[in-house]
C-alpha cells in the first residue's frame, strides 16, 4: 500500500497477503477432503457428521473472550505465528492416524477442537493486526484484495483437491493444508511491523472481556450487525452440513464433483471481491452488507428445491456460485467497516468477541442441522435454515446499517 505507515513497509503487508493466500489455498483442500474423509471412509452418521463440524468451532464458545483479550495484552504477530504453526500439527496428526490405521470419529474430533483452539487466537490477532499494515482509509481495498486472494485459493484449491483426494485419498489430501499453515507461519514471522507492547500491569482481565463486549454490542449499527451475523452462522453451519450429505449422498456427487461446486463458489467470491471496493463506494458498506444478507436465502433455497437429477446439480452449482458472489461483495466491506470504526486498542477484542459467538452459533447450528437430517431428512432441515438466513436479512435490513453511506 502506497501511503501505509513507515513501519510497516508496503512489503510487509504483501508477505501478510501471501500468508494468507497459501493457508487458504490449503484450506481448501481440506475443505473437499475432510466431508469425504467423513461421509465416505468414516461412514459417519448425520450426527457425527454435525459434530465433526462443530468440533473446530466449538473452542471459540470457551476461548473466545478470553483470546481477545490476550491479544490485546500481546504483540499480535507472534500470536498470529505460533496459532498457524499449532494448527499445522493439528492437522498433521489426521493422516498421520489414518496411515497407521487408528483414525477415528473420536480422534478427528480431538484434533479438530485442538485446531479451533489455535484458530481462536490465530484469527484475533489476524483481523487485528491488519489495520497496522495498512492505513484505516485503505482496510476495504487491502480486505479486498484478502478476499480475491481466498476466492481463488477457493477455486483452485477445490478442484485440486477433489483430483488429490481421487488420487492419493482424503486422509493424504489433508497434508497439503498442514504444510500450508506452516508457510503461513514462516512468512508472517518475516513481516516488519511496529507494535508496541502494553503494560501487563495495568491490565485487568474482567474490565477488558466487559469492554469487548461494550465496544461490540453498544454502537448503534455495529450491536445490530453483529447479531445479524450470529444467527447468519447458526443458519450456515446448519445449511453446511446438509449440503455436504445432499450433495455427496442423494445429489451422487463424487469427490472431485463436490470439488468442483466449491470451486464455482470461489469463482464467485473472486468475482464479488474484486467488485467489492466500487460497489461499497458507490452504495455505502451498509447496503452491500443488506443487499448480500438478501441472497443468502435465495441461494439456499435453490439448493432445497433441488431434484436429485441433472437438473438437481445444477440449482446448487448456480446456488452456490450466487452465494459466493453475495460473499465476495460483502466481506470486505463488512471487515473493512468493523475496523474503521473499532479503536485499535479494543480491536482484538471485538474481533474475537464477534468471532467466538459466530464461531459457536456455527458450531451450534451443525449439530442442530446434522440431528434434525437424521429426524426429518436433509431438505426440511435446510428449511429451516432459510428461516435463519431470512432472520439476519431482516435485522440488517431494519439497522441503522441501511444509512450508512460511507466508514465513517
Amino acid at each position: 500500500m502506497g501511503d501505509a505507515p513507515a513501519s510497516a513497509p508496503r512489503s510487509s503487508f504483501l508477505r501478510y497477503w501471501a500468508a494468507a493466500a497459501i493457508s487458504s489455498f490449503g484450506s481448501a483442500v481440506t475443505a473437499v477432503a475432510m466431508p469425504v474423509l467423513v461421509v465416505q471412509l468414516l461412514g459417519a452418521t448425520p450426527l457425527e457428521v454435525g459434530v465433526v463440524n462443530a468440533a473446530q468451532f466449538v473452542p471459540y464458545a470457551v476461548l473466545g473472550l478470553l483470546a481477545g483479550a490476550y491479544t490485546d495484552r500481546w504483540r499480535r504477530k507472534p500470536v498470529l505465528v505460533w496459532a498457524s504453526v499449532g494448527r499445522a500439527l493439528c492437522l498433521g496428526a489426521v493422516p498421520a492416524l489414518w496411515l497407521v490405521g487408528e483414525l477415528q470419529i473420536w480422534q478427528l474430533v480431538i484434533a479438530l477442537l485442538s485446531f479451533g483452539a489455535f484458530s481462536v487466537f490465530g484469527f484475533a490477532a489476524t483481523q487485528s493486526l491488519l489495520p497496522r499494515l495498512v492505513p484505516r482509509s485503505r482496510l476495504v481495498v487491502a480486505n479486498a484484495r484478502l478476499d480475491q486472494a481466498d476466492a481463488a485459493a477457493q477455486t483452485l484449491g477445490p478442484a485440486i483437491g477433489g483430483g488429490l483426494v481421487g488420487l492419493l485419498g482424503a486422509p493424504v489430501a489433508i497434508i497439503i493444508d498442514a504444510i500450508s499453515y506452516l508457510l503461513d507461519a514462516a512468512l508472517n514471522a518475516s513481516i516488519r511491523v511496529d507494535e508496541p507492547r502494553p503494560d501487563p500491569r495495568t491490565r485487568n482481565l474482567r474490565r477488558e472481556i466487559h469492554d469487548g463486549l461494550v465496544g461490540t454490542y453498544s454502537h448503534g449499527t455495529l450491536g445490530p450487525l453483529a447479531v445479524s451475523t450470529h444467527i447468519w452462522f447458526l443458519a450456515n453451519g446448519a445449511a453446511l452440513t446438509v449440503l455436504s450429505l445432499l450433495a455427496l449422498r442423494t445429489l451422487g456427487f463424487t469427490a472431485y464433483a463436490f470439488g468442483l461446486l466449491l470451486a464455482v463458489f470461489g469463482i464467485a467470491s473472486l468475482i464479488g471481491a474484486s467488485m467489492a471496493p466500487v460497489v461499497g463506494n458507490r452504495t455505502g458498506p451498509g447496503r452491500v452488507i443488506i443487499f448480500a444478507r438478501i441472497v443468502y436465502p435465495i441461494a439456499w433455497l435453490l439448493v432445497a428445491l433441488a431434484p436429485a437429477d441433472g437438473v438437481g446439480r445444477v440449482l446448487v452449482f448456480v446456488a452456490l456460485g450466487l452465494q459466493g458472489l453475495a460473499a465476495g461483495i460483502e466481506n470486505a466491506n463488512e471487515m473493512g467497516y468493523w475496523q474503521a470504526l473499532t479503536p485499535d486498542d479494543l480491536l482484538g477484542r471485538v474481533n474475537a468477541t464477534r468471532r467466538s459467538i459466530n464461531r459457536t452459533m456455527a458450531a451450534v447450528g451443525a449439530l442442530i442441522g446434522g440431528f434434525c437430517v437424521g429426524l426429518i431428512n436433509e431438505r426440511p432441515t435446510l428449511m429451516g435454515a432459510i428461516v435463519g438466513f431470512a432472520a439476519a436479512a431482516l435485522i440488517a435490513s431494519s439497522s441503522p446499517l441501511r444509512k450508512t453511506t460511507n466508514q465513517a
